[in-house]
C-alpha cells in the first residue's frame, strides 16, 4: 500500500499547506513524494517524539502535515506527545503507521503493533482508518486531506487474489455473499480471507464484510449487516489485533447498544507469540488461528 500512498500523496501536495514528516523512513519508495513536496518533506530523523511535537505545531499554525514511520513508532514511543499536543487540541494530524499487526515480520515485537488502534481509540477526537485494498488508499487520501481532527492510518498490504475488483469504497462493504456466519474482518487482514470463502459451499460460506474505519458509530453500520448477523445467528470478527481495546469488542458493545444480539460470537485475534517464537506475517497469522484455514475450520464446525 506504501506505492499507492505515495502516489496520492503526490496529488496532495500542491497544496502549499501540505507538509510530510518521515522518521527516516521511505527511502527507495517516497522520493517522488519528496521531489514534488520540496522543502516541505520533512526527515525528522529517528526522532518520533519531536516529530510529532512539530507536526502539532504545523498543524497549530494552519498546516496540514501527515507524519510517516513504522506502525509502532508512530504511536507508542510518542505516545504522550500523540495525546497531549494532537489530541487534547483536536488538531489535524495524519499519522501514518506501515506495517500494522505482525507486518514487519521477523523484526519481532518491537517492530509489530498489536494494539495500536485500541490504544489511539482511547483518546479524544482520534479516527482510525485500516484500509483493505490499494484502492482504498487513494480513495481516503483525499478525505484525510481535509480533515480537521487527528487521524491514524493503518498500512499494510493488499492481499486481495487476483481476480478480484474491490467495490467501490465504504466504511463497510460486503465482498462474499453467503448463508453462514457474517465475518467482520479489520483493514487489510480481509484481503486473505476472499478466496477461502467463495470456495466454500453455500450453506456455511460467510457473509464477509470488510469494515475500514473506526469508531464505531450506529448510523454508518449497513442495514444489511444487521440482517447477516440476525439471520445467521453467529458473529465473527477477525482482527490483526489483541483482543482487548479491539474492534471485536467495540462491535459486541455496539450491538448490544442497539438492542441487537448474536447468540454465537467468535473472535479471531492477534495473541501475541504463541511458541515464544518470531516468524514472518504468515507464521503469526497461523499461531493466532487468523490465516485463512483457521478461519474455514471455525466456520465448518
Amino acid at each position: 500500500m506504501r506505492d499507492a500512498l505515495c502516489s496520492s500523496l503526490v496529488a496532495c501536495a500542491a497544496d502549499q499547506k501540505f507538509v510530510f514528516l518521515t522518521g527516516d523512513l521511505g527511502f527507495g519508495a517516497l522520493e517522488p513524494l519528496q521531489e514534488a513536496a520540496g522543502d516541505r518533506f520533512v526527515n525528522a530523523g529517528v526522532a518520533e517524539q519531536n516529530m510529532i511535537g512539530v507536526a502539532a505545531g504545523l498543524a497549530h499554525a494552519g498546516f496540514r502535515p501527515w507524519a510517516y514511520s513504522i506502525a509502532p513508532f508512530i504511536y507508542a514511543r510518542p505516545f504522550e506527545q500523540v495525546r497531549n499536543d494532537i489530541c487534547l487540541h483536536n488538531l489535524g494530524v495524519r499519522l501514518i503507521g506501515n506495517g500494522g499487526g505482525y507486518g514487519y515480520g521477523v523484526m519481532g515485537a518491537t517492530h509489530h503493533a498489536l494494539e495500536d488502534y485500541g490504544t489511539l481509540l482511547c483518546l479524544q477526537h482520534m479516527r482510525v482508518v485500516a484500509p483493505a485494498f490499494d484502492a482504498d488508499v487513494r480513495a481516503v487520501i483525499p478525505q484525510l486531506a481535509l480533515q480537521d481532527g487527528p487521524v491514524y492510518l493503518r498500512l499494510g498490504r493488499d492481499e486481495a487474489p487476483a481476480d478480484f475488483a474491490p467495490p467501490e469504497y465504504a466504511s463497510w462493504r460486503r465482498v462474499v455473499d453467503g448463508e453462514g456466519a457474517a465475518v467482520v474482518a479489520i483493514g487489510a487482514l480481509a484481503g486473505s480471507y476472499i478466496s477461502a470463502a467463495r470456495e466454500l459451499r453455500a450453506s456455511i460460506r460467510p457473509a464477509l464484510w470488510i469494515v475500514t474505519e473506526m469508531p464505531f458509530e450506529p448510523e454508518s453500520v449497513p442495514a444489511e449487516f444487521w440482517r447477516d448477523v440476525e439471520r445467521s445467528g453467529h458473529l465473527v470478527v477477525a482482527e490483526e489485533h489483541v483482543a482487548h481495546g479491539g474492534a471485536g469488542q467495540a462491535l459486541v458493545h455496539l450491538l448490544l447498544s442497539c438492542g441487537r444480539r448474536a447468540p454465537r460470537f467468535t473472535h479471531l485475534h492477534a495473541r501475541g507469540y504463541v511458541s515464544g517464537r518470531y516468524g514472518s506475517q504468515k507464521f503469526h497469522r497461523r499461531e493466532c488461528g487468523l490465516d485463512p484455514q483457521s478461519l474455514i475450520d471455525r466456520l465448518a464446525s
